[in-house]
């Protein structure tokens, strides 16, 4: 019977593992701020990732922490650079798209340490966002693990992301799905959620055997294992059972993947050279979910980089307000937006 647990693991570097990346322009240190688990596997998971980039080049200190769920939270990230006499830091969020956790509720946290610590100036970086290194990362997995006895053109991709109340990120786990199944010959590509939104991973399943499949490969699109990665390949040994007929074999995280670490490292540099490029575009969706009193404050540069350096010079103000408490008026609000 086929296993629906695939052999492949995650690829992991040593710190001796040689990876070329480009050298930095500045020594200033990093705070790494990952979303948080209950999971004891899954924060090991990013605190495993920032030793491992922290080990390919000591010249200055990266600092993971934690938005949620547990420790070391983003203000004891924030306390230990300034123990350290550092007064100005770059600021990464290990998320894969922008969404509720980007837009307010890590820079609300780094406005509460900027209200404890007036000396301190943070540049904000962006999130992983849809990028080629990460497409190769999917693209080599799934190259791994072609088998003779089934075509690609018989195998169908099921790409389940964790969902969103934010349409821009859920549409951009569509686009992601999208640009690994285009002209990679399977049979076609099925997006589901693991939670918030829809549709969920059973309704993924079931869109996917109405192709009449002999495959379906599963690929979580997360960074870290955790709760709903467990459960994602729960769920995918159930079908497995329930339709014995069709081979399953469910992909996992991404890891701690050298790829992942090249992005970082892009990510880092443009944060300290001030180019952070920032999807600007569907900053409509941002101010309606927030309500029009943050239209008054809310004044990007819209420059041809869209400079977002949160110290604040570009006069981003993050108020402590929750566009999502109301999930019903939230999307009413959204898709009025001019």
């Amino acid at each position: 019977m086929p296993n629906a647990n695939s052999t492949l693991t995650t690829t992991l570097i040593s710190p001796t593992e040689s990876l070329h990346l480009p050298p930095l322009p500045l020594q200033r240190p990093l705070l790494l701020i990952g979303h948080g688990t209950k999971d004891q596997d899954g924060r090991q998971s990013l605190l495993d990732f920032a030793a491992a980039y922290q080990a390919l080049d000591t010249s200055r200190p990266v600092l993971p922490c934690f938005l949620e769920l547990t420790g070391p939270t983003i203000q004891e990230g924030v306390d230990r650079c300034i123990e350290q006499g550092y007064t100005e830091l770059s600021v990464l969020p290990i998320l894969l798209f922008a969404a509720r956790h980007n837009k307010f509720d890590i820079t609300n946290e780094l406005d509460r340490a900027r209200a404890r610590h007036p000396q301190l100036k943070f540049h904000y970086g962006r999130h992983f966002g849809i990028t080629p290194a990460i497409i190769d990362l999917w693209r080599s997995r799934l190259a791994q693990i072609d088998e003779p006895d089934y075509n690609r053109s018989e195998t169908v991709l099921l790409f389940v992301g964790r969902g969103s109340s934010d349409p821009d990120a859920n549409g951009d786990v569509y686009k992601l799905a999208r640009i690994v199944w285009e002209g990679s010959g399977y049979q076609t590509v099925e997006t589901c959620f693991i939670g918030i939104t829809h549709p969920r991973l059973e309704e993924g399943f079931r869109r996917a055997r109405l192709y009449q499949p002999k495959r379906i490969i599963v690929l979580p699109y997360f960074l870290f294992t955790g709760l709903l990665v467990k459960k994602i390949f729960d769920t995918t040994s159930q079908q497995q059972e329930q339709y014995p007929d069709i081979s399953l074999t469910c992909l996992p995280e991404m890891g701690l993947h050298p790829l992942l670490l090249s992005v970082l490292r892009e990510r880092e540099i443009e944060t300290q050279l001030g180019q952070v490029q920032m999807n600007c575009e569907m900053c409509k969706f941002r101010l309606a979910a927030a309500g029009s009193s943050n239209n008054n404050h809310h004044s990007h540069d819209h420059t041809s980089h869209h400079h977002h350096d949160h110290g604040h010079s570009h006069g981003h103000s993050h108020e402590t307000v929750d566009p999502y408490a109301n999930l019903e008026q939230y999307h009413d609000r959204i898709w009025q937006a001019p």
